[in-house]
């Protein structure tokens, strides 16, 4: 598996950023909203608290986190943390905004929360020493490189949950798919030549099994047939370059059309819209919910604490970044 790049083709397709908004302590009750489009990656360098989620299924109920960790929202999932009114606890917190949202590949897949002890992901440690040596200290870039930072521990902690789904549970999906090598195979050649004309012989070959067993094995572990998840895709990357400008028979010459026609209808039974009618309605939701990535600016926590005072806000770092 280790000369099979699993990540780089998602995620030179759809993008991840992330934007550092807080370091320091948190005291008291703090609120991170659900805003349509963001995620969040929280660092718990030291300290304690108590982690609580509002309207989200499946999420009820107060759990302590009592030693460092890493909390990780793909979605939007509105969540507070509660920690005494003291100035022990120490996070570092980056919103994380996905191209094309809700749609991204990996936020389909990934669970609506991970929490992990930083003791148990060891492969984060450089990463974690050079971000947190940058917000340490004021110097030039500081920020700039700090987001950056923020993306790498990202990508290392998605490797980390490639090589241990079963720890975590992962739901059924592209991550899980991914985790066997044979599916990897597959799954790697569909997104980096996604315009090849595939069939079900061909993907079989690519993961050296037979049509029944690769047919079977695929539906198992990603959740869809591979011609569904070929579909799927493929209508996921001309959303991704309908943002973008690109013409329709353009995009339909690239992902293995026929031509513009054929991309329409495999859209609109997808999509229910027309690529046109639907990329007016994406720009409109973009305008109006503020999950374009430029957006950094919407506010996601509210703070209420007796020590806060210390230090900026997050509402005030965003905005001043």
């Amino acid at each position: 598996m280790a000369s099979i790049d699993r990540l780089s083709p998602l995620l030179e397709s759809f993008r991840v950023h992330t934007r550092l908004f807080h370091t320091g302590p948190l005291c008291g009750v703090t609120t991170f909203a659900a805003v349509p489009g963001r995620g969040f990656l929280h660092i718990l360098r030291e300290g304690e608290m108590e982690l609580a989620h509002e309207g989200a299924p499946g999420l009820g109920g107060v759990r302590r986190i009592d030693e460092p960790s890493v909390l990780f929202y793909p979605r939007p999932v509105a969540h507070v943390f509660r920690n005494a009114p003291t100035e022990d606890s120490d996070f570092a917190c980056a919103a994380v905004d996905f191209d094309g949202g809700a749609s991204h590949p990996l936020v389909r897949t990934l669970p609506p929360m991970i929490v992990l002890p930083l003791s148990a992901v060891s492969t984060l440690e450089p990463a974690l020493a050079m971000l947190f040596a940058e917000i340490d200290e004021v110097r030039c870039g500081r920020r700039v490189l700090a987001d950056r930072l923020f993306e790498v521990v990202l990508i290392q902690l998605l490797r980390w949950l490639l090589d241990h789904a079963e720890e975590v549970a992962l739901p059924t999906g592209l991550l899980t798919g991914l985790t066997d090598w044979r599916l990897a195979r597959v799954l790697v050649a569909l997104h980096e030549e996604p315009g090849r004309a595939w069939s079900l012989r061909a993907m079989a070959e690519e993961a050296r099994m037979s049509r029944s067993s690769f047919a079977a094995r695929f539906t198992q572990l990603v959740g869809v047939p591979p011609a569904d998840y070929l579909a799927g895709w493929r209508i996921t990357l001309a959303q991704g370059r309908l943002r973008d400008g690109d013409t329709v028979t353009r995009i339909a010459h690239e992902l293995g059309y026929s031509g513009a026609p054929a991309l329409s209808r495999a859209f609109a039974q997808r999509t229910g819209h027309s690529p046109r009618a639907w990329l007016a309605l994406d720009s409109v939701g973009t305008t109006s919910d503020g999950c374009s990535a430029s957006s950094a600016t919407t506010t996601s926590t509210s703070v209420m604490s007796s020590c806060w005072r210390q230090t900026p806000s997050a509402e005030q770092s965003l905005r001043a970044g």
